[in-house]
């Protein structure tokens, strides 16, 4: 799906940016193309952008979208946090549709950060099974319809320290694995649906001013949630986060970014729920959900120049990432361990901003896979 996506997006974006037509069409567009690229607003003000998107897949045949993307600052106060919000949603000829929002949002002075996704979609996923050892020719596509909301609520309580609640509500509905012709993979947890609302607590620092294109700083998390049926909840099982980013100067254009992430379920794990390797964030170049265990635990490191010497607006990242799921501590091994490499352009989308758009290629031992996106992986 990530290949599909993300080539379509980039044709589409790019179209938009090379492509008018005659009379009141090519108005609109040469004014879309000086408030996207013209940056002239004030560095906190709020700014919008937003594009269609297109693309194909057996699965899916015909797919048309809608992308979005706001950022602002605050009180339009450059010494508060740069907040975003994006906005995704789809439909398809054979009536899949869906619609994504996350956000990254500050308030002023940064007292209170609000961190978050809203997800409901028809879609189908590809199913490989579960653990470590899984067969990338053997897999199962799953129909399902998802809802899932996961939102942090986080205080400042000293400067750059965050702590607060979280939530995390996820519905599994409309499940039909059509493995008529792949009985080789057993049903996992949760194969018929479930219902699931885990409950928690975060820790946070983090004093990077600007989320989507950080240059300097640090971002360490470490969270908790539980689900119980007590509450409703069709499975019980605990889950622990732990997110640890760290960003070094080395000149005034270029940064150098590690992050090491895990995730450690226990209990009655519905397969939807279970550490998923791979996506547009960590391990790029895998399908997300390629593998999948009770366990993650995952790093990346990246060389980012933005932007070159000898361009304005463009600048360009490479990044090396390896990773491994596994059902517990003590069955963990280096020899599982999966990698992943790549590199790609960068686009100063938004320069008062500092906001650059990417394309990302990525390369592994299974294939690889092409991003494109606004703001960086992590």
């Amino acid at each position: 799906m990530e290949i599909r996506t993300t080539l379509s997006k980039l044709v589409v974006f790019f179209s938009l940016l090379l492509v008018s037509h005659q009379g009141f069409s090519q108005n609109i567009f040469i004014k879309y193309l000086k408030y996207t690229l013209m940056d002239t607003s004030p560095p906190g003000k709020l700014k919008f952008i937003a594009y269609p998107t297109l693309a194909f897949a057996p699965e899916t045949s015909w797919e048309i979208g809608l992308s979005g993307l706001m950022v602002y600052r605050a009180k339009q106060d450059t010494t508060n946090r740069l907040s975003e919000l994006k906005t995704f949603s789809f439909a398809t000829l054979e009536a899949q549709y869906g619609s994504v929002l996350e956000h990254a949002l500050y308030t002023d002075k940064n007292k209170y950060f609000f961190l978050g996704e809203v997800r409901f979609q028809n879609f189908p996923i590809n199913y490989y099974g579960v653990g470590p050892y899984t067969d990338a020719d053997v897999n199962v596509v799953v129909k399902t319809s998802e809802f899932r909301f996961r939102e942090r609520i986080l205080r400042q309580i000293k400067p750059s320290i965050f702590t607060g609640f979280e939530v995390d509500f996820n519905r599994l509905t409309q499940v039909h694995f059509d493995d008529e012709d792949s009985p080789v993979i057993p049903r996992p947890l949760g194969h018929e649906g479930s219902t699931n609302l885990s409950l928690g607590w975060g820790l946070l620092f983090d004093d990077l001013h600007n989320v989507l294109n950080p240059r300097e700083g640090k971002y360490l998390e470490v969270a908790y949630l539980g689900s119980n049926t007590a509450w409703g909840s069709t499975f019980s099982f605990n889950t622990v986060f732990t997110d640890f980013r760290f960003y070094t100067p080395i000149n005034e254009r270029n940064v150098l970014a590690t992050q090491l992430f895990g995730q450690f379920n226990e209990g009655d794990v519905p397969f939807n729920k279970l550490a998923l390797m791979g996506g547009e964030r960590l391990m790029r170049g895998y399908y997300l959900g390629r593998y999948r265990d009770n366990n993650l635990i995952g790093g990346q490191i990246e060389y980012r120049l933005l932007p070159f010497k000898f361009a304005e607006r463009w600048g360009g990242s490479i990044f090396a990432a390896g990773g491994s799921v596994f059902p517990d501590l003590k069955s963990y091994t280096l020899k599982e361990v999966k990698w992943a490499v790549g590199f790609g352009p960068r686009f100063l989308l938004f320069p008062r901003k500092d906001v650059y758009t990417r394309l990302d290629v990525a390369f592994t031992e299974e294939g690889n896979g092409f991003y494109f996106h606004i703001g960086e992986a992590f």
